[in-house]
């Protein structure tokens, strides 16, 4: 069984180190795998000083055909002043899932800081005070060893060309598409707040080499700080049990599944979701068009935003004059400085009474998909309008050519956001969209059509966006089923065609 790293332990959020301390409780976890020849010698190059500083060393056996774990046993009687914790896992864990059986052990242990060494004694124990310095003094959450910080030093270490250069292609590609300035992406020498990976999706990381990768990815996507020290570089006559070609491929996957995935591609559940459903800014985009449609009406009118999320479409609505009241089951940060009022309210069980009524618009953005009765949420849009009251609703586009070829080919699977948004729980053509609103008693008085969201995949200001978007918007004008991403619909009753108001 995968160890529950995706929440955050008890004290996260409280003054670190944690109350009733007075110093950081620091550990070290050891990998180790067929370690029995080296793992008592590269723990007994740990300098005094430092073990005068270590509250608990980790042993983490990964199911070793040899006497690992005897050797770690071995040491630990040897060395009785430092607390020491062997286990031997009873089936391989891999790379990474022996890292995160470790760093599980590390929490429930209640460390604060934990090191990652590795029991071959590539990586040198008497650097590891330079490690731990920048957070002990709490200006890092993760602290990496880079050997490429020295000029030189890698290849007078004994770094082979073969790897050397390759080091130093994959971190220049993974600094270029995750818009980081590592040294080096490829150190297995690091030291970790504990605090820190509690807050990313560890559970979910692959058993193998590239958990690393991944890791730093996550780390760079909460925003965490990440410091590097200089390290030396070692190679002895340790075995390598990492193929170097499948570990290349493997990075690169998960550079470009980190990518795809935070515009919407694929659901990876290592890369973290954003909490908030973000604003669609750009020209042609649903949010654009809705903010056009209120544009164009009066100023002063009273807005219902169905699933505000974090209200950035409600705030675009109140600039130009509208008072808005959001609904939302979850209150994002800052949404009640973005709105008139916030309403808690599932939309499932319908719209909450404490919304009020007699509004002018109602608005729901990309939400009927949501819900398992669109037909019945609309009939509730109409109930809390005005008698000349109308409603605006976007939705995505089932009939797109990218979901039409996904399912052509057989390749149909759910993305992070977008048309298959894992949380979509229908689908819309324009004739079923059609249809779902006459079933709900409204007319449709407008219907209009938005391109791709190349703002999530080009920089707006880039040739290759504007021209990409020139090309789009034809596509959408010749062929609106096939090349219209979203569906944005302006609607009313329809009684309130054939109803005279009289004052």
């Amino acid at each position: 069984m995968q160890p529950d790293l995706a929440g955050p332990p008890d004290d996260a959020g409280s003054n670190w180190p944690a109350a009733g301390r007075d110093r950081l409780k620091i550990g070290v976890l050891v990998v180790a795998f067929n370690a029995e020849s080296t793992l008592q010698a590269t723990l007994d190059r740990i300098p005094p000083d430092m073990r005068a500083k270590i509250d608990e060393i980790l042993i983490c056996d990964d199911a070793s055909e040899d006497r690992t774990v005897d050797a770690g046993l071995a040491w630990r009687e040897a060395n009785e002043a430092i607390p020491t914790t062997v286990i031997r896992h009873v089936s391989n864990l891999g790379y990474g899932g022996n890292q995160k059986a470790g760093y599980q052990l590390a929490r429930e242990h209640g460390l604060d800081i934990v090191v990652l060494l590795h029991a071959d004694g590539q990586y040198a124990p008497e650097a590891m005070a330079d490690l731990l310095a920048p957070l002990e003094r709490g200006e890092a959450d993760a602290v990496f060893g880079s050997r490429m910080l020295d000029p030189g030093s890698a290849r007078a270490g004994g770094m082979p060309l073969y790897k050397y250069l390759g080091n130093r292609v994959l971190t220049t590609f993974e600094n270029r598409l995750l818009d980081s300035t590592l040294s080096e992406f490829h150190s297995g020498y690091r030291a970790y707040r504990l605090s820190a990976l509690a807050e990313l999706p560890l559970s979910f990381n692959t058993d193998g080499f590239d958990f690393d990768t991944q890791i730093i990815i996550q780390l760079l996507d909460a925003g965490k700080r990440i410091v590097e020290v200089p390290i030396p570089t070692y190679y002895g006559d340790e075995i390598c049990y990492v193929d170097g070609m499948k570990y290349a491929r493997d990075v690169v996957r998960d550079v470009l599944q980190y990518r795809l995935t935070k515009v919407g591609i694929g659901t990876h559940r290592w890369v973290p979701a954003d909490p908030e459903y973000a604003a669609k800014e750009g020209e042609g985009t649903s949010h654009t068009v809705i903010t056009e449609m209120l544009a164009a009406m009066p100023p002063g009118l009273r807005v219902l935003d169905l699933g505000c999320s974090g209200g950035r479409l409600s705030e675009r609505i109140r600039q130009l004059g509208h008072k808005v009241v959001g609904v939302d089951s979850v209150e994002i940060a800052g949404v009640r400085g973005r709105v008139d009022d916030f309403v808690f309210g599932d939309l499932e069980d319908g719209i909450p009474e404490a919304a009020g009524g007699d509004f002018d618009v109602v608005i729901a953005a990309d939400v009927i998909e949501h819900v398992r009765y669109p037909e019945r949420l609309l009939r509730q849009m109409a109930e809390v309008l005005s008698p000349t009251g109308q409603i605006v609703i976007s939705t995505p586009n089932f009939g797109h050519w990218y979901s039409r070829g996904r399912v052509a080919v057989g390749a149909f699977d759910y993305d992070r956001r977008g048309i298959l948004d894992e949380t979509h729980l229908r689908f819309f053509s324009r004739k079923s969209l059609r249809r779902t609103i006459g079933s709900a008693g409204l007319d449709l008085l407008q219907l209009e059509y938005t391109g791709l969201p190349l703002e999530v995949l080009t920089r707006a200001d880039s040739w290759k966006s504007r021209s990409a978007r020139s090309v789009d918007r034809r596509l959408v004008r010749l062929r609106p089923t096939v090349f219209g991403y979203q569906f944005v619909a302006r609607l009313r009753p329809h009684h309130a065609g054939s109803v005279t108001h009289r004052a």
